[in-house]
């Protein structure tokens, strides 16, 4: 019965972070146009946030006792179904692979190391702000 509730879990916040992920991607690409990926970049960064400040929180400040979920439940829910859905690496991969052969190569490395360095700084900004909360 517990993995059966562990794979309800991952499953909720997989369908909530897909839905999440392909509203935010719309959002963006009728604001913004198509030219550079913004809806993947947004989504990537401010996932890169969430899941730092939710590791710090659930290291650090959610017991089991005073929750309604337990920790590792709740990790299930967000940090693997919910984050791991809204998140993309193979749409990152795809959509630099697009900008480079399009000889767009200044966008593309652009694309790539704001990516990466963004999102690395948004994982320890999420931590922080975990901390200082």
């Amino acid at each position: 019965m517990h993995v059966l509730a562990q794979i309800g879990f991952v499953a909720l916040g997989s369908a909530l972070g897909g839905l999440l992920r392909w509203g935010i991607g719309v959002g963006f690409g009728r604001l913004f146009g198509l030219a550079f990926p913004w809806g993947t970049f947004f989504i990537n960064i401010s996932g890169s946030l969430f899941l730092g400040w939710l590791s710090m929180m659930l290291k650090e400040r959610l017991t089991n006792g005073a929750a309604w979920i337990h920790a590792d439940n709740l990790h299930l829910l967000l940090a693997v179904g919910f984050t791991g859905a809204y998140t993309t690496f193979s749409t990152f991969e795809f959509e630099a692979h697009s900008l480079l052969r399009d000889n767009d190569g200044l966008l593309g490395l652009t694309y790539i190391f704001g990516s990466v360095f963004l999102g690395l700084v948004a994982v320890r900004l999420g931590m922080l702000l975990a901390r200082g909360s």
